[in-house]
């Protein structure tokens, strides 16, 4: 039997909507805008009410610079 549980949205729920992450859109080389199927160009920013998420084109953030650490820093002394 189906499981009628609705599916938890991938990366949290608070993806703005933008073409750059639209499973519509199409980043263009050397061009500051996106290729979409049903708007033609249009900006980065942009968004319509066909907008999917693909969690494929999200960039994470970059990892945080951890401190470097001395033998000094572990000593009870």
């Amino acid at each position: 039997m189906m499981s009628l549980r609705k599916a938890r949205p991938l990366f949290g729920s608070d993806v703005s909507p933008r073409c750059s992450l639209c499973e519509h859109g199409r980043v263009l080389e050397g061009n500051p805008h996106i290729s979409c199927r049903y708007r033609g160009m249009v900006t980065e920013g942009y968004h319509c009410r066909r907008f999917r998420y693909d969690p494929l084109k999200r960039v994470p953030p970059k990892a945080a610079v951890l401190p470097k650490f001395e033998a000094e820093d572990f000593s009870i002394d």
